[in-house]
């Protein structure tokens, strides 16, 4: 190809397009973090503390029988004195055409009457999900929304209190969950069941998301206020997962989640209850630094962005059961608790 053709000359601008981009993302995403560091400081306010509307995620071994009464026993010891009020656990995943595998949750009508009688209030939700990519479930697919809706029955005829839906990832603006969701909230009502949503991470800075989504290995399922608070307008209960956020330290970490939960307090309705979900597990990933994501520094950034004591239905949710630590449990109970 000649030195100077036209076709040499495109590559050359594509490219100096491409880093030019590539540069941007880089730059809003250090502004971007800078900013969260700043926000991660202060004093926290005493008075912002729990006021008995949390949740825990649990996992499959309560469902498949690996569990016993000794173990709700356990488990009920550990959270009397708790603000926990909702128990979701793992009854999952939908197949791909959306219904679900009985076999996966033999023990469930056992479970779910062993924690009524033993953790009275708390509800016990069935948390059900699966991942809408591509090949694998098809939330566009009305045939796919229906068996989804035969799978809520079926759970709930088991006993749940509730559904809790956990779609990972979903994009920014899709219509399809909200499609969902609404007929979902339809069927609920008839069992006068609760309908939560696993909500997923929130843009806490102006262009933060796409430059976020710009970079290889970034979190993809990033949700701006507007559209958590479209879906939120078809559930009774919301959990904002503000973990694997990719930020570095404990004080970025704590201004992501300040921020964060500011926005999901504005956008989700006062009449639905509003949980953030803050993180009990210490996997080292690429998003997710366990020196970082520390059970303190969420609720530290819980505590700054409510300033006092919630003044709604409001919470934290800690995932996950089977990996919390004692260290975990200590800051929960004495920083919110």
């Amino acid at each position: 190809m000649p030195p100077h053709s036209p076709r040499r000359r495109w590559w050359r601008r594509v490219l100096v397009l491409a880093l030019g981009l590539l540069a941007a993302a880089l730059l809003v995403v250090a502004a971007g973090g800078v900013a969260l560091q700043v926000e991660g400081g202060g004093t926290v306010p005493a008075a912002a503390r729990g006021t008995g509307h949390d949740a825990e995620w649990l996992g499959h071994a309560w469902l498949d029988g690996r569990k016993r009464q000794s173990d709700v026993d356990r488990l009920a010891a550990r959270l009397r004195h708790t603000g926990i009020r909702d128990l979701y656990v793992h009854a999952g995943p939908f197949r791909d055409d959306g219904s679900l595998d009985p076999a996966l949750r033999p023990k469930a009508r056992w479970l779910v009457t062993a924690l009524h009688r033993a953790l009275p209030g708390v509800r016990v939700q069935a948390w059900l999900g699966a991942h809408p990519v591509p090949g694998q479930l098809r939330l566009n697919s009305p045939r796919t929304r229906a068996a989804i809706l035969v799978s809520v029955r079926q759970v709930l005829g088991d006993g749940f209190d509730g559904v809790h839906y956990d779609f990972e990832p979903v994009a920014e603006g899709d219509a399809d969950l909200a499609t969902l969701l609404a007929a979902s909230r339809r069927l609920t009502r008839r069992y006068h069941a609760v309908l939560s949503l696993s909500a997923s991470l929130l843009a806490p800075v102006p262009g933060l998301a796409t430059a976020i989504r710009a970079l290889p290995g970034g979190p993809r399922g990033v949700w701006s206020a507007g559209y958590l608070h479209r879906l939120s307008s078809h559930v009774d209960q919301v959990a904002v997962m503000l973990y694997d956020s990719c930020l570095p330290t404990a004080t970025s970490y704590a201004g992501y989640v300040r921020r964060a939960t500011g926005l999901a307090l504005r956008a989700v309705p006062d009449r639905v209850a509003l949980l953030i979900g803050v993180p009990a597990y210490h996997d080292r990933t690429a998003c997710h630094r366990g020196n970082a994501e520390t059970m303190a520094a969420a609720l530290r950034g819980v505590r700054l962005a409510l300033g006092g004591r919630p003044q709604r239905r409001f919470g934290v949710a800690l995932y996950v059961d089977f990996a919390a630590t004692a260290a975990d449990w200590a800051s929960y109970r004495t920083d919110w608790a």
